[in-house]
């Protein structure tokens, strides 16, 4: 899930339609049904494994992105593929119905697509032998890699699709080692305050301070103060 802006719209969103439909949510913070919709939208974009995109615009923030589509009420949604609006809806609706409406999107699964969801290594190696850049086989097969300790061909294979926040984190964990937010809070903590004095001046230090916050993932409390540390410490 991408949060778009007034200057990011073009291109996080009718650029990127072109290659994958993109389901964009205009919500606002005081609206209670945006509240209700949006982890839906989430869960059920997140299920299509890459075929459908989802971002967010926050109204207040972003005028032009609101007259754009001419919105009157929120929560809003609406669909693109190649840059134009193929379906919509206003309102909190049911599960059930977003499902149905990202299923009118998302391409019929493919052979590949088959073969991913088996999940076992053979099959990920078979989905990537028809479709080299399928970007849920790749991630799957990465973080199965990282696992048996193949870090460097973790990285190699990720090379192949865009950067996402999944791809950030199966990244990360492919150069700090999988168990390395694992052994403990304490432990965790104690290596990115270590890490803190180093990041102004040894890149090293600072990637795998950003890593270790790339695998503890945003909704970990402690990632947004440890974001701020670094900004501080570096400007």
């Amino acid at each position: 899930m991408t949060a778009v802006t007034d200057a990011t719209f073009e291109h996080d969103v009718l650029d990127r339609s072109v290659d994958v439909p993109v389901v964009v949510d205009l919500w606002a913070s005081w609206c209670g049904p945006c509240q209700t919709l949006g982890p839906v939208l989430e869960r059920v974009v997140a299920a299509t494994g890459g075929q459908v995109e989802l971002v967010k615009v926050d109204v207040d923030a972003n005028p032009r992105v609101s007259a754009t589509f001419g919105v009157k009420s929120i929560p809003a949604v609406f669909a693109l593929k190649d840059r134009r609006i193929v379906d919509s809806f206003v309102g909190a609706l049911p599960e059930a119905a977003v499902t149905e409406f990202v299923a009118r999107l998302a391409p019929a699964p493919s052979e590949a697509d088959r073969l991913v969801a088996l999940g076992d290594e053979d099959s990920l190696r078979q989905a990537l032998e028809l479709e080299p850049d399928h970007s849920g086989a790749v991630v799957a097969l990465a973080e199965l890699l990282v696992q048996q300790g193949e870090g460097d061909e973790a990285l190699l294979l990720l090379g192949r699709v865009p950067e996402t926040p999944e791809v950030r984190r199966v990244a990360a964990l492919a150069r700090i080692g999988p168990d390395a937010t694992t052994n403990g809070a304490g432990d965790v903590e104690a290596r990115l305050q270590g890490l803190l004095d180093q990041v102004k001046h040894d890149q090293a230090a600072r990637q795998e301070f950003v890593d270790l916050l790339e695998v503890l993932g945003p909704d970990d409390p402690r990632t947004p103060a440890y974001r701020r540390a670094l900004a501080s410490r570096l400007y």
